[in-house]
């Protein structure tokens, strides 16, 4: 009888240290995901074909200094959005009829399959980028709502680079 009870509270003590070691691995990843990595799913056809509506991005949120090429997050207007970082600080972005020039240059952008278009309510061109600022684009140019709209975006207001990418469908 006795060995029964010692047997019960030893299974017992196993199961609350197990549910124990659980819990603290359950907070591990939640501050993880929290503080240093985020999801994202894209939600419509603005960065076609790279990023499908439906994927899913990792992104890594501590650093922030990005690069010409790079796709991040950002919050805009309550919502998470991916775009492509087109300028940084001390380039001066002009669109024309003749496409997206950076610094004078016109860009030739072979993974994007749409001409680059100023929009007609949009910010006005050329726009020279400050310190601490992005111009962001999307691939998909003729559906994105990007720096064409609402201006250069402050390195503050993004989420992170974007580090992996999960197709969800179409594969």
């Amino acid at each position: 009888m006795n060995r029964d009870r010692s047997e019960k509270e030893l299974l017992r003590r196993d199961l609350l240290f197990l549910l124990l070691k659980l819990g603290i691995l359950a907070g591990f990843l939640f501050l993880l995901f929290r503080l240093v990595f985020g999801l994202a799913r894209e939600t419509d056809l603005s960065m076609a074909p790279a990023v499908k509506d439906g994927d899913l991005v990792l992104f890594y949120r501590l650093d922030r200094t990005y690069a010409r090429g790079d796709t991040l997050v950002l919050k805009k207007d309550g919502e998470l959005q991916i775009r492509r970082v087109a300028a940084v600080a001390g380039d001066t972005v002009e669109i024309s009829g003749e496409g997206l020039k950076i610094n004078g240059a016109l860009q030739q952008e072979k993974e994007i399959l749409e001409e680059t278009r100023q929009y007609e309510e949009g910010i006005s061109f050329p726009v020279t980028l400050r310190e601490g600022e992005v111009f962001l684009l999307g691939d998909g140019r003729e559906h994105s709502a990007d720096s064409r709209v609402y201006g250069p975006v402050p390195e503050q207001d993004t989420e992170g680079t974007v580090i992996a990418l999960f197709r969800r469908r179409g594969i």
